[in-house]
């Protein structure tokens, strides 16, 4: 008899972890990454698979498909704030420190120095004042639709290949994912503190091409072409890239983390041995504070291998906050800005080393693994249905893996099982690298990720982006105004399952957008 902890009532007793097959990626052995689970025993390894085989039965919605991430999903009443909710089995005591997080997720910081000495150290080059400035109510970014509007919610990562010996072979050591502008940093911040230069503005403009689909259907692809301007240290450096990047939501990040490394591996597959066109490569890294390589699964080059780590990223580049992950308390400055390094930082010696000490940067990760996942909507419907075997008909699912059981030896610091512990959830990702083509890449190299490649991000929450965002706006760049965009921008490895949706029927195109739109 399979143990069920009462925070799990919701699976059922033939719920268990999914059995891995022999791991094709050829670092794993290097890695040590196991080639099966090792927190489930035997029977509930064989139950797992049973329960996250791909159906086959499109006439009735699954066994609990309508909670998302399991018993973390949200069920509170659809609103422009449903991405802002706890995890539904989070529990009082841990409640309290969600909500600490939330205030200070929510934290406008200041520049140094302040009387408000426990929120000063903005920048002094930043984009952002707050995590929620990006994530709009924890939801997407807004791309740059003109030049001369703010770009508030997104930003220009900046990174060049190696060019010596020794950087080539610090990529290759996973030492490095690529290198920093000189002048400018890892990324372009285009604001600043009083009495200092911005490094510049982010330009855009748009080319458009319309298509025309079986039905008559007419649908317009925007091209974005994105560059830095006004810049204020001099010019770029020769090799440096420019990416843009539209702020990801936030929901079922501790639940994504909790996915293991086994049942990602699984579904590598980088020489194509299946022979289905599909090349899911996974995203090595290493961590910044064991050095130890482990699996990347955060950020839209999977650059990043746990919340801690994205959370860290973005108060270090984004908003110029030091934590003891990332202790440079003038954030992104290079040497060659030097009136950014001459301002005063907002290390208080009584409060720690850093701008952020470890207790902020704690409660900001806890908040951010627990923003749970809302419960879908029509799930049972027959358009859904068949939006739902269109879906998997045209091969969606080869990289959008409907669903995942997560770890089950998962323990907070109380010693108690995590909210995140042995859920049956549906991401609809497979957290694979794929070559999405030459119309997406943007050129840059981000550790094994070409600039052709990018993780397959979760579609869980999709249908409520206008809801939580007031707008619409889908992939790396927001470039795509609508889902149907977003799926005829796809190409390389994702060509087929692009082609195959152009060329339904209208009213079964839209059968699967009625399907994206449930979850």
């Amino acid at each position: 008899m399979i143990r069920i902890p009462a925070s799990h009532a919701f699976l059922p007793a033939l719920v268990a972890g999914f059995v891995v097959s022999a791991v094709t990626l050829a670092a794993a052995d290097v890695l040590n990454f196991p080639a099966i689970r090792t927190d489930l025993s035997a029977d509930t390894l064989k139950r797992v698979q049973d329960v996250t085989r791909p159906t086959a039965d499109f006439s009735k919605a699954e066994p609990y498909e309508a909670m998302e991430s399991g018993a973390t999903t949200s069920i509170a009443p659809v609103s422009r704030n449903i991405f802002s909710q706890p995890s539904a089995n989070l529990g009082l005591e841990r409640q309290e420190n969600f909500h600490l997080g939330n205030a200070l997720f929510r934290q406008l910081w200041v520049s140094s120095p302040s009387s408000t000495q426990a929120t000063d150290g903005l920048g002094p080059l930043f984009n952002a004042r707050s995590c929620q400035s990006c994530h709009i109510r924890d939801g997407r970014g807004h791309p740059l639709e003109t030049s001369r509007a703010p770009a508030t919610s997104m930003v220009l990562r900046l990174g060049r290949p190696a060019i010596t010996p020794e950087e080539e072979q610090a990529v290759k050591d996973f030492k490095a994912l690529n290198f920093p502008d000189a002048t400018y940093g890892v990324q372009l911040q285009d604001l600043a503190v009083p009495g200092l230069d911005a490094e510049g503005k982010v330009a855009v403009t748009y080319t458009e091409e319309t298509l025309t689909l079986p039905g008559g259907e007419t649908v317009s692809l925007r091209k974005p072409h994105y560059s830095a301007t006004d810049l204020a240290y001099g010019p770029l450096g020769d090799t440096t890239t420019v990416s843009p990047r539209v702020a990801p939501p936030m929901i079922g990040l501790g639940l994504i983390e909790a996915i293991a490394d086994a049942d990602i591996l699984a579904r590598a597959d980088p020489d194509d041995r299946d022979g289905d066109g599909i090349r899911g490569r996974a995203a090595i890294v290493r961590d910044h504070r064991s050095g130890r390589l482990v699996l990347g699964r955060f950020g839209w080059k999977a650059q990043n291998a746990t919340v801690r780590d994205q959370v860290a990223d973005a108060f270090l580049n984004d908003i110029g906050i030091s934590t003891p992950d990332q202790p440079n308390a003038h954030g992104d400055c290079t040497a060659k800005e030097a009136p950014c390094l001459a301002l005063p930082t907002g290390v208080q010696k009584r409060l720690g080393d850093t701008e952020a000490p470890g207790p902020i940067l704690d409660l900001v990760t806890f908040y951010s693994e627990n923003l749970s996942v809302p419960a879908r909507r029509k799930a049972s419907f027959p358009d859904v249905l068949r939006g739902k075997e269109i879906f998997y008909q045209s091969d969606c699912a080869a990289c959008h893996t409907p669903k995942f059981v997560t770890r089950d030896d998962l323990k907070g610091s109380d010693g108690k099982a995590t909210a995140q512990a042995f859920q049956l959830i549906w991401p609809y990702s497979d957290f694979l690298l794929h070559d999405m083509g030459g119309g997406l890449s943007d050129g840059q190299q981000v550790g094994v990720a070409s600039g052709r490649d990018w993780r397959t991000p979760p579609l869980w929450g999709i249908g409520l982006t206008q809801k939580v965002s007031g707008q619409q706006a889908y992939l790396h760049d927001g470039r795509a105004r609508t889902l149907t965009e977003a799926i005829l921008w796809h190409g390389g490895e994702a060509e087929k399952a692009r082609n195959n949706f152009a060329n339904l029927s209208q009213n079964d195109r839209q059968a699967l957008i009625n399907f994206l739109e449930s979850l």
